[in-house]
């Protein structure tokens, strides 16, 4: 079956009927890429071991600002000659899942932070072209912050640590069972005897 991704794609044209915010970017049935800049050190290391925080220079303490749109990528980066520490910019695959959650957990960049208790940013920016002109519509970024890349580092480095110590470690808040009053269970269907 052949995916949408592989048969020409008439945004990038600036049709009439582009949607003003829409998700592009190179997939597959199981992965989607999406684009980040790093530095020489850190994109080698990475590119070597298949492992984004591979080099000491990758540091987990700001956010990351990842993008599915290559031209976007192009643009930010200026063609990875703008700026040294953008001289080399990874395509990297994350499973679909991982893609809709992070997405599930963001919340609009402009925004209140407090407000909506969620990390992940997302905002829209125009669209680019390979000339780097901009587009009448927008195209996602999406800002990871540290402490997820904390955790999922610390998850794949250390498989059998356990949510105690993910907690003392703060890569995990703590959690406990919220009681709501009697009607709000009722209202909510929490104290129907269900079978698991």
């Amino acid at each position: 079956m052949e995916s949408s991704n592989t048969k020409h794609d008439d945004s990038r044209d600036g049709g009439p009927n582009v949607p003003y915010r829409q998700i592009r970017a190179n997939y597959d049935e199981e992965t989607i890429t999406v684009y980040q800049a790093y530095n020489t050190t850190i994109a080698a290391a990475a590119v070597e071991s298949q492992l984004l925080t591979a080099s000491p220079s990758f540091k987990l303490t700001r956010m990351t600002w990842i993008k599915p749109s290559w031209a976007w990528m192009l643009y930010r980066s200026g063609y990875s000659y703008k700026d040294p520490g953008q001289e080399r910019i990874l395509a990297l695959k994350m499973t679909h899942g991982s893609f809709i959650d992070l997405l599930r957990k963001s919340a609009l960049s402009h925004t209140d932070v407090k407000r909506d208790g969620k990390e992940v940013r997302v905002q829209w920016d125009p669209e680019r072209d390979v000339r780097l002109g901009k587009l009448p519509y927008r195209s996602i970024q999406i800002g990871i912050p540290a402490g997820i890349w904390a955790l999922k580092k610390t998850l794949e480095e250390r498989p059998d640590v356990g949510d105690e110590e993910l907690v003392d470690l703060s890569l995990i808040p703590c959690e406990g069972e919220f009681v709501v009053p009697e009607d709000v269970q009722d209202l909510l269907g929490m104290s129907a005897v269900t079978t698991r």
